[in-house]
């Protein structure tokens, strides 16, 4: 079963669990606004993906921080997308060992297909 983890009023959040509905693919939304992320769990998403993949740098949340321009060492950068978790670019779909970050309907249907 495929995990979606994001922001239940987030555009791409609907989008996808929309797409999700109409493949008839089973799923679990995690809203991270009500269920946040572990330090462990988001730990392992930095390490399977990387933080370049997983923070959204375009986002308000990323601007209303003063980030836009600033270059943190990563650990830092991890402590803040923990305490700020509506910075991780959505969706994040998780199915055994693979995950994939971002709304793209072609990378869907090769995650769903695998």
């Amino acid at each position: 079963m495929i995990q979606v983890y994001g922001i239940k009023n987030c555009n791409k959040i609907r989008d996808t669990l929309q797409w999700l509905k109409e493949k008839e693919v089973e799923y679990i939304f995690f809203d991270l606004k009500k269920e946040p992320l572990t330090r462990e769990e988001l730990d392992e998403f930095v390490y399977r993906i990387g933080l370049d993949v997983l923070v959204n740098r375009r986002g308000t949340t990323w601007r209303n921080l003063g980030l836009s321009e600033s270059e943190l060492p990563d650990d830092e950068l991890t402590n803040l997308l923990f305490e700020n978790q509506s910075m991780i670019k959505r969706p994040v779909l998780v199915r055994d060992e693979a995950m994939i970050v971002g709304y793209d309907e072609d990378a869907f249907e090769e995650f769903i297909s695998d």
